[in-house]
């Protein structure tokens, strides 16, 4: 690359600059290039391409440093030295000496370049008339030369006009390479064609076109085309299989079917099939047909109603047994159905039972898709029919007894011919006292059922007569000394037998303090007394019963003694003490 002169004077402005302000070493003076603004060693570089020239200035700097100062070249000195290339067939250099007479005479040097390579340019001193000497290393250089300058060629697929052509209906291309360069000209290069279709013809054909010129650069281009087949296949339905229900449900998993054909390549298989998987109110299924090409057409079947799971069915009976498991009147055995998905074919239903041992009802609830479920109730033991109950020594109905005569409670038996007897056959109410009673007879058998015998009988008080003198009985005061004795006689009649035995008439004798009556009282004295023992008893002579009674020793008290008998008989009478 040749310098104008303007370039090098501005150089070498910047060499002297570098020269003189480079203090502290000492060099002689130096022979220096330049193809850079330093002086140093290092060879600088000149890049260069083939055919062409390229030039650097050659200066001597004044270094001081070889014992003469200033230039070495004064006067009428000269110092020559010879230009050497050191590959001449890469780069040649002109001129081959140069000659300086001062240290303000350039030289330039002219470097021609002739092949791709490195040649190095050096300087060797051939005469020398200065009393200095002289550094010629910062005047080396390499020139490195490349290829010449060169225009990229074009190249281009020919032959293939689209990007797809359809497999038996089109030609398929027959593809080539054009090639243009400013340099060669026009070429007509091989392609390379990557040919990956199948088996069946279908796929890509990839094209490729390379081309490099005699400069070296190299194009690149391509191009593909793929073999298709778009005729989709064809996909009909065959069948459903199981068919719905009279109500439009299906109880199992239900497959549709459908044939597969294509006119083009043809399909991969004749028929495909589905199967629901589960259990819904609007499933679908879908499969697909694909032919060799690998096109696919889709079919689908909608609205397909799957009941798998049987209804739910709630049993029970009414009312529940008693603790031995029994009833004594009917029992309902009750079911409902009920199902979340498809729904059942009715609500439930129940069944009665009457009297019976052992008894069941079975139940089955069906869904609208066909699923059922079944329960039942067993063990149904119903006795509606009481025991029969019957006197074994009974008491007459209606009968009368006076107290103390009668009769011991009577017995009872009793039979049930379904849940047993629930216990033996119980006989209550019987009683002793004075009054109406009923006894009954009662038995009851397992399931509940109760029957009953009743008998009613009086118990009759005794008669009691008295108290007979010297004593007055009701509504009279009768008035006695105090302290003294007083004989208080009854009779006791049961019936028109007379009762003389003291522990069977079991009297009580009670006294209690009374208010005395106010004027105008009935009073009777007491005309007899006695001094005898105050033990209760009967008196044979006289054919009565005896209290004798020690009246308290307080004047002006008053008493009422009172006799009750076994039977709840009793007497009384009121006494004032004088």
């Amino acid at each position: 690359m040749a310098l104008s002169l303007h370039s090098r004077l501005l150089i070498t402005a910047a060499l002297v600059t570098v020269a003189a302000t480079s203090g502290g070493a000492a060099y002689a003076d130096q022979v220096a290039n330049n193809l850079d603004g330093s002086v140093d060693a290092a060879a600088e570089v000149m890049p260069l391409n083939v055919g062409a020239d390229g030039s650097t200035v050659l200066r001597v700097l004044t270094a001081n440093g070889d014992g003469k100062n200033g230039c070495n070249l004064t006067g009428a000195t000269i110092a020559t030295f010879s230009v050497q290339s050191s590959a001449t067939d890469v780069a040649t250099v002109t001129p081959g000496t140069v000659t300086f007479d001062s240290c303000e005479r350039t030289v330039v040097l002219t470097v021609t370049a002739h092949s791709v390579g490195s040649s190095a340019i050096t300087l060797t001193q051939t005469a020398n008339t200065t009393s200095g000497s002289f550094e010629v290393d910062p005047a080396s250089f390499t020139v490195n030369v490349a290829p010449p300058a060169n225009t990229a060629p074009g190249v281009e697929v020919t032959g293939i006009d689209r990007s797809s052509y359809e497999l038996g209906l089109d030609t398929l291309p027959t593809p080539g390479c054009a090639a243009t360069d400013a340099e060669d000209g026009p070429s007509s290069p091989e392609p390379t064609v990557l040919d990956t279709r199948d088996a069946l013809g279908l796929g890509t054909v990839s094209v490729s076109c390379a081309y490099t010129d005699e400069g070296g650069l190299s194009a690149v281009s391509s191009q593909s085309y793929t073999v298709v087949d778009t005729i989709a296949p064809v996909i009909e339905l065959v069948s459903v299989t199981p068919a719905a229900g009279a109500h439009g449900w299906h109880g199992s998993p239900v497959t549709a079917t459908w044939s597969c054909s294509d006119a083009g390549s043809g399909v991969e298989a004749a028929e495909v099939s589905a199967t629901t998987v589960g259990e819904g109110g609007d499933l679908e299924l879908t499969d697909t047909c694909t032919d060799r090409a690998g096109h696919s057409t889709s079919d689908t079947v909608e609205d397909l109603r799957v009941d798998l799971t049987d209804p739910v069915i709630t049993i029970g009976r009414s009312p529940a047994a008693n603790a031995a498991g029994w009833n004594n009147v009917d029992v309902t055995v009750a079911w409902a159905c009920a199902d979340t998905l498809s729904g059942t074919t009715d609500p439930g239903g129940s069944a009665v039972l009457g009297e019976g041992a052992d008894q069941s009802v079975t139940a089955t609830c069906t869904d609208l898709a066909g699923n059922s479920a079944t329960d039942e109730v067993t063990d149904v033991d119903v006795d509606q029919t009481a025991p029969e109950v019957s006197w074994t020594s009974p008491i007459a109905d209606g009968s009368s007894y006076y107290f103390g005569s009668v009769p011991d409670s009577p017995t009872c038996s009793a039979t049930d011919l379904l849940s047993g007897l629930d216990g033996a056959c119980a006989v209550g109410g019987h009683a002793t006292t004075v009054g109406t009673h009923t006894v009954t007879a009662r038995a009851s058998d397992v399931a509940g059922n109760t029957s009953q015998l009743s008998s009613s009988y009086t118990v009759m008080a005794w008669t009691l007569n008295g108290y007979d003198k010297p004593v007055d009985g009701v509504g009279v005061w009768n008035t006695v000394k105090n302290g003294s004795t007083v004989p208080l006689k009854f009779e006791a009649l049961m019936g028109s037998a007379e009762i003389t035995d003291v522990t069977t008439l079991g009297a009580q004798f009670t006294v209690k303090g009374v208010a005395c009556p106010g004027a105008g009282a009935v009073t009777e004295d007491v005309e007899l007394t006695t001094t005898g023992g105050t033990t209760f008893r009967y008196d044979w002579s006289g054919g009565q019963f005896v209290q004798n009674w020690q009246t308290p020793k307080k004047a002006g008290a008053c008493y009422q003694v009172i006799t009750t008998t076994a039977d709840g008989s009793s007497l009384s009478a009121l006494f004032k003490l004088k």
